[in-house]
Order: structure tokens, then C-alpha cells, then sequence
């Protein structure tokens, strides 16, 4: 049981590792645009989509390599620990 409870705790720090960068930047270009139309009083909704979008895209380009090696290296992890995992 412990294996499993080690594989599922890696699994989450890499669900972490991948999530969190593009989530807080998405928050903060949502928070700039956000302080724009209000300074603006555009409140277009498009405005609030696209920028978001663009970002989130750029991130994952840049970083999708990397994102790909991680999660490859703890499927190789998980199927290396799969008989510690089927003993128990």
C-alpha cells in the first residue's frame, strides 16, 4: 500500500507542477485586464477572453516539452512500481 500511496503523492505534485504555473498566469493577466476596462469602462467580454487565451497558449508551448517529460517519466515510475503496487 505504501508504493501506491507514494505513486498517487508524486501524481499530485506533478498535477501541481503542470497546473499552477499556467493557472496563476492566468489570474494575473485576468487581474491586469480586469484593472483596465475598469480604468477604461470597457467591459467587453471578449476583451477578458482573448488576452487570457493567448497566454495560456504561449505557456503551454513554451513549457508542453517539459510538461511531456514529467508526466513520461512518472508513467515509466508507475509502471516500474507496479509489482510493489499488485504484491500490496
Amino acid at each position: 500500500m505504501e508504493a501506491f500511496e507514494s505513486l498517487l503523492r508524486e501524481a499530485l505534485v506533478v498535477t501541481a507542477i503542470l497546473t499552477l504555473p499556467v493557472l496563476l498566469l492566468a489570474t494575473a493577466v485576468g487581474a491586469v485586464v480586469a484593472v483596465l476596462q475598469a480604468a477604461t469602462q470597457v467591459q467587453e467580454q471578449t476583451l477578458t477572453l482573448l488576452p487570457k487565451l493567448l497566454v495560456v497558449g504561449v505557456a503551454v508551448a513554451l513549457f508542453g516539452r517539459y510538461a511531456l517529460d514529467l508526466c513520461a517519466r512518472l508513467l515509466l515510475d508507475a509502471v516500474a512500481r507496479m509489482p510493489a503496487i499488485v504484491r500490496g
